[in-house]
Parts: structure tokens; C-alpha cells; sequence
């Protein structure tokens, strides 16, 4: 936080005319500034703070840009998006802030001189008196003298208790824990051990978007396994050591159109979900002869009939197998076109 570029901000742009969103947005970007005028604030951060649109944000940015009081650079880390850094121009606030400064000393000493002449001359000397410190005592301190401690004095502005990074940052941690709430049926609240790891990842420059990728990749992957949905969680999902892995497994499934995963096996779009247990007891009941205790599915007996016609009860046994797996998986598509037809 900049205070000096605070008063530059209120003083400056007050004798240059500018007002308000543009006035509100610069001194947002001047309270997280360092005295070089360097920050680097999240859109979102500034509109939620001065209760402003997005939009409205980035129009009023755009024109102080192009009024010169400041200059903005984008930042990106691989493929992903950071927050701008933004120069605000010092000098520029420098010189507009020293003119209302030099255009208020000169009002003031006007009036000064105005009610001086009021008075007569026996009278100004005690209008002076009044007016002075006491040097002798004071050193010209007027606080020493003074009736309260001057260790009492509280500064204009406090310092937050957080800086805007770290705001921003606990702002997306929450929403992708709410992201997986929501998909998960669980109900991680945001403490310290549920956002700790999802801090740590957007500190090292992984977005928003890449951890709600991750959580939609994961519960696809694992949400229909009672065993491995129980993983489904922060301190898992993002732990340091699994996360790019995750991330780059992610990345893969989305860009393939995000296929749904049955028995752990993916299953491309328009691909047959095989259902194993019911193709194997079939295949053993069609080797061994032995009849169904009940009637058997109308894939089964078509399964059959073409397991028949190409002699797979002949066949070597592992050769019969796949044999078998593949006339299954064939009918079962066939099922499926006849169905969508």
C-alpha cells in the first residue's frame, strides 16, 4: 500500500478533473501499489471492492490508459492467464497533485493577507502570537504541547490484513471447493485443511479453471467406484505430488470430448459400455452347454448364434475368448444402431 500515491491519486486527479469509476478504480489500484506504482490486482478484486461491473472496471481502466495515468502489461504462464500489472504514472500524478497543491498555498495565503489587512497594526501582532508555536518549548512540534499523547495518534490508513493476491487466491480456492461439493454430494466446508492445498496450487500459477478440470476429470474417473470415490477430496485431488499428473490426465480427456469411464475402462463417444461380468458367465454357460436358469437377454442369444457360426467352441481357448469379446462387443453396437434407428 502506497499512501503517498494515495494523496497523489485524491489530490491529482481532483485538479484533473476525474471522477467517478476512474477515480475510485486508481485509488484501488493506488492502495495496493508500491511507491514505484507497480500492482498487480485481479479485475474481479476491483469490482467487487468499489461495487462496480467487470465491465465497467475494464472501461474505466481502458480510459485512464489512454489518458496516461497509467499503463497496464498482460501476464501469462504457459497457457494460462495471470492478473495484469499495472504502472501507474507517478510523475504524472506528481505534477497534477503540485498543482492543487500550489493553487490551494496561494488561496490560502491570499486569505491570510486578507484578514490581515482587517486589522490595525496594534492588533495583528497578537493574531500572529496566536497563531505560532511555542519554538522555545516545542522545537515547533505543535504535538508536544499538546493535550493528547502523540503516541495515541492512530495513522490514516490501516494496513490489510491481506494482501489482494492472497484475497483473490482464497476467493478461487472457495469456488472450486464449491465446485466439488456440488458434483461430489460431499460437504467440505472452507477451513484451513480443506483449502490449504488448492492455495498452494493457485500460488504456483495453476488457475481456477485447471482445478475445476481436474475435479470434473476425477469424479468422472472415479465417482462410480465405491473404493476410489472416497479420494474425491482436497487433500487429495491437489496434493502437491499428484496434481500435475492429474492435471496433464485432465487436459487429455477433455481435448478427446471427455468420455465417460465405466468399470475403469473410458469409453469413447458412441462407443459400447461392455458390461464384463454378464459377458463372461455368458460365454461360459455358451462353452459348457449348460442351460440358463432363466431365459437369456436377446444380445445373448444373438451373441450366440454368431459365436456358432464361426466355430468358437473349436477354437484354442484364449483365441475363443477374445473370438468372444469381439462378436460381443459387435452385436452390442448392432443393438444400439437398431435401437437409435
Amino acid at each position: 500500500m502506497s499512501v503517498k500515491l494515495s494523496a497523489y491519486v485524491w489530490d491529482g486527479l481532483a485538479q484533473a478533473g476525474v471522477k467517478g469509476t476512474q477515480l475510485l478504480v486508481m485509488l484501488r489500484l493506488a492502495d495496493f501499489s508500491s511507491d514505484e506504482g507497480t500492482c498487480y490486482p485481479g479485475i474481479e478484486t476491483i469490482s467487487r471492492q468499489i461495487g462496480a461491473g467487470r465491465s465497467t472496471v475494464i472501461t474505466a481502466i481502458t480510459q485512464l490508459q489512454k489518458d496516461g495515468w497509467l499503463s497496464r502489461e498482460e501476464r501469462r504462464k504457459g497457457n494460462r492467464n495471470k492478473t495484469n500489472l499495472y504502472y501507474l504514472n507517478v510523475k504524472k500524478l506528481r505534477e497534477a497533485a503540485a498543482g492543487f497543491y500550489s493553487d490551494g498555498l496561494v488561496s490560502e495565503h491570499s486569505d491570510s493577507e486578507r484578514s490581515n489587512s482587517e486589522y490595525s497594526d496594534s492588533e495583528r501582532p497578537e493574531i500572529v502570537n496566536k497563531s505560532s508555536f511555542d519554538r522555545p518549548e516545542s522545537g515547533g512540534d505543535p504535538l508536544v504541547n499538546s493535550k493528547q499523547d502523540p503516541s495515541d495518534i492512530k495513522p490514516l490508513c490501516q494496513p490489510a490484513a491481506q494482501t489482494d493476491a492472497e484475497v483473490e487466491i482464497t476467493d478461487q480456492a472457495k469456488q472450486a471447493l464449491k465446485q466439488l461439493n456440488q458434483i461430489t454430494g460431499s460437504r467440505y466446508q472452507p477451513a484451513k485443511s480443506s483449502l490449504q492445498n488448492m492455495r498452494a496450487r493457485l500460488r504456483e500459477g495453476h488457475t481456477l479453471e485447471e482445478l475445476q478440470l481436474v475435479i470434473e476429470y476425477k469424479q468422472v474417473h472415479w465417482g462410480d467406484s465405491p473404493k476410489m470415490a472416497e479420494y474425491l477430496r482436497p487433500a487429495t485431488l491437489f496434493q502437491p505430488d499428484k496434481f500435475e499428473g492429474y492435471l496433464l490426465s485432465a487436459t487429455k480427456w477433455a481435448k478427446s470430448g471427455r468420455p465417460v469411464c465405466v468399470n475403469g475402462k473410458w469409453i469413447a463417444e458412441g462407443e459400447i459400455a461392455v458390461d464384463t461380468a454378464e459377458r463372461d458367465a455368458a460365454y461360459r454357460r455358451f462353452i459348457s452347454g449348460v442351460a440358463v436358469t432363466k431365459a437369456p437377454s436377446e444380445l445373448e442369444k444373438l451373441v450366440c448364434t454368431e459365436a456358432s457360426k464361426a466355430s468358437v467352441r473349436s477354437m484354442r481357448s484364449d483365441f475363443a475368448i477374445s473370438t468372444w469379446s469381439k462378436i460381443w462387443k459387435e452385436c452390442a453396437q448392432r443393438q444400439k444402431g437398431v435401437k437409435a434407428a
